[in-house]
């Protein structure tokens, strides 16, 4: 049971790869027995990949169907934003009313602006989660952090197959005024954390808006 798991571990990573450098696109299925001639390995450890994958909202389960890729709407995105706006933004308050230091999140930003212009597409994306990563972190709370942790990979996965126009240089420069703000705390902490969630959330409108008018 050991190895399976281990195995299944290592063939979620690998989906999670492909899903989040946009190699596997919406409505993409993913056949249990294509997958184990694939990577060389048993129907249950695919199993077992495909199920994590889909408790961490990267993919969906369809009965007598199997696995499949999501496809993505402008409303999923919007319920997906507006939780994503309450775990952050509570998160915040919470580390202002303890008077926390933000110095992890000037960290993880120095991680985005020392990014080199070329850095893959999901290695940006990582660098960029960090940051909001952190943030939810100085919470210290167990069930905020849980909740974030539940949602993130799917945050990711909308990103990375919508491909909002970002670079690394532009998503440092935005993370460097936010954390100006932050730093001066109260409202304006808040209001500025609130404001650029809503700018990411445009941001992946517009990606979608732009593909189905360029495939249309």
């Amino acid at each position: 049971m050991r190895e399976l798991s281990a195995a299944a571990t290592v063939l979620a990573d690998r989906l999670r790869d492909e899903l989040l450098s946009g190699e596997l696109s919406p409505g993409s299925r993913l056949k249990e027995e294509h997958l184990a001639q694939r990577f060389h390995v048993g129907r249950y450890t695919v199993r077992s990949a495909l199920r994590t994958l889909v408790t961490n909202g990267l993919l969906e389960h369809e009965p007598n169907r199997g696995a499949r890729v999501p496809e993505l709407y402008p409303e999923r995105v919007d319920q997906l934003f507006a939780y994503r706006t309450v775990l952050e933004v509570g998160s915040l308050r919470i580390a202002l009313s303890r008077g926390l230091a933000l110095e992890p999140v000037a960290v993880a930003t120095a991680a985005l602006e020392n990014l080199p212009a070329d850095a893959p597409w999901p290695q940006v994306l990582r660098t960029h989660q960090e940051i909001h990563r952190t943030i939810v972190a100085l919470s210290d709370n167990p069930r905020l952090i849980d909740a974030y942790t539940g949602c993130e990979e799917e945050l990711q996965f909308v990103t990375a197959t919508t491909r909002p126009a970002y670079t690394a240089g532009k998503l440092a420069a935005l993370h460097i005024e936010l954390l100006t703000h932050l730093r001066r705390g109260g409202d304006r902490a808040v209001d500025a954390l609130t404001r650029d969630i809503e700018i990411g959330r445009g941001a992946v409108l517009d990606a979608m808006t732009a593909t189905v008018t360029a495939t249309g």
